[in-house]
């Protein structure tokens, strides 16, 4: 049985075509749901009582629980518990501009990325799209705040959970529902090429972000296995024609990892896969755990890194570390629970 808070506006307007209803009925239920925060259809006072009764046997009404909560001066991290006891997480990060909540997709990846905690488990199953929704909804709950942009980057590969990850973008985007703008909804993938095609074929002003992490072929493959599948070549030519056909900046993500890809070297190879084209790369401080040998570069090479981009022409930024005193690291908090 779907959920009621699988469906975008596109779904409600069949469904309640479908039962006899005018296609309006959509805005109204999403603006029960999404702006009322009324989450059972029962008490929905503008439907007709046998709608209503319709509307709460056609569709799970489940929430999602939160489990734990660990949190220091600007990051929270929430533990969700599922229906069926599965775990996932998202994170709250407070900046200058807004709040930002990143949010997973899977319970578990299969990506296997070997410096990532959350791929150390593997892939139980996808995320239904109220799953994903309700990570956000409960947040905002819990803090008594709207939520201004979202980041599809925790748990799981998203473009792995193609479908349910776009009727999520839907339903977030919706000026009746969560209202985020598609310039403040940021997808993450490890380079699923194919989806990549197709989502450039979307009308989505959403940002996309690639997670590289490697400024070779032979590098990238110890680190992502996902690159023995679509080597650095094809996803660049993926970058460069999502960027020709949607006029639209892609960042690319590159994890720093101690004395492994983070040397002078790895720079310039990383300028030459990159210099001319309409990207900025993010270099993101590593989040060290227990059960992964990789460590944190140091600021000191991080610096240098940047500097070596920067003056080769690269837009660059290093990204703020969030978490540092909390379970951080992607997946960290729910292998404690599994464990």
């Amino acid at each position: 049985m779907k959920h009621i808070m699988d469906l975008s506006r596109e779904s409600f307007i069949k469904y309640f075509e479908e039962i006899g209803e005018k296609s309006f009925k959509a805005s109204q239920a999403i603006e029960w749901l999404y702006d009322k925060k009324s989450y059972d259809p029962i008490n929905w006072s503008n439907f007709k009582n046998d709608t209503r009764e319709k509307l709460v046997s056609s569709f799970n009404h489940f929430m999602i629980k939160i489990k734990k909560k660990e949190e220091d001066n600007l990051t929270k991290k929430y533990l969700f518990e599922l229906e069926d006891n599965n775990h996932i997480e998202a994170v709250l990060m407070e900046h200058d501009y807004g709040l930002s909540v990143c949010i997973s997709s899977q319970v578990g990846c299969n990506m296997g990325c070997s410096f990532c905690e959350s791929g150390r488990l593997k892939k139980v199953r996808n995320l239904e799209t109220y799953e994903m929704v309700e990570q956000i909804l409960l947040i905002e709950n819990d803090i008594n705040k709207r939520i201004s942009s979202v980041v599809i980057m925790g748990i799981g590969e998203p473009l792995d959970n193609y479908d349910n990850v776009l009727e999520f973008i839907k339903i977030i985007n919706d000026d009746k529902g969560l209202a985020i703008g598609a310039r403040h909804i940021t997808l993450s993938t490890c380079g699923l090429v194919p989806k990549i095609k197709l989502l450039q074929e979307l009308p989505l002003q959403i940002n996309l972000a690639i997670s590289l992490h490697a400024s070779n072929n032979e590098l990238r493959s110890k680190l992502m296995p996902i690159n023995k599948a679509y080597s650095l070549d094809e996803l660049i030519s993926a970058i460069d024609k999502y960027i020709e056909h949607t006029n639209r900046r892609v960042t690319i993500e590159y994890v720093m990892l101690n004395d492994v890809n983070d040397n002078e070297v790895n720079a310039k190879e990383l300028i030459n896969l990159l210099k001319g084209k309409n990207v900025y790369v993010n270099l993101i401080p590593y989040n060290e755990t227990s059960h992964i040998i990789y460590k944190k570069s140091p600021k000191d090479k991080i610096l240098k890194f940047y500097d070596i981009l920067k003056k080769g022409g690269i837009n660059v930024t290093i990204r703020k570390e969030f978490g540092s005193k909390i379970s951080a690291a992607c997946g960290q908090l729910r292998s404690k629970e599994v464990k």
